[in-house]
């Protein structure tokens, strides 16, 4: 059974980047909290806002790492990932709380939304103009 997320929303603030301890290592997590929207024609050519909601979302790896480096308060995303239901117990209460979680495969910047964008070469690239500009 599939569990796949498609949305798109709004950063609430820039990504928050850690080193986390897991088997085999340390790995990179972006964590970040996106509101997604549900925008409907509004049938005069505009669209209405028709609730929404809220979801942290982490995103793991090289992603995260570009994704912490690139995002920006406000930016419009494209997301897509797995949803799963964390539980912990709470520490005052000692009641047990839960809350879903949306594990990414991809953030992506929604294009409507971005000015400019500069690449970066590729590994491949860097590494053969190094060789050529060796003496």
């Amino acid at each position: 059974m599939s569990n796949r997320f498609l949305g798109r929303g709004n950063l609430a603030d820039a990504p928050t980047l850690k080193h986390v301890d897991v088997e085999g290592g340390k790995r990179t997590v972006a964590s970040m909290r996106i509101y997604f929207d549900r925008s409907v024609p509004d049938g005069d050519g505009g669209f209405e806002d028709k609730g929404g909601f809220w979801m942290d979302v982490s995103l793991w790896g090289n992603r995260a790492e570009a994704a912490a480096r690139i995002l920006a308060k406000g930016a419009r995303v494209a997301v897509s990932g797995s949803i799963v239901l964390r539980t912990w117990e709470d520490k005052e209460s000692g009641e047990e709380r839960s809350r879903f979680e949306l594990i990414a495969d991809s953030v992506d910047l929604d294009l409507g939304r971005v000015d400019t964008v500069t690449y970066r070469q590729r590994q491949s690239e860097a590494t053969d103009e190094q060789a050529t500009a060796a003496p």
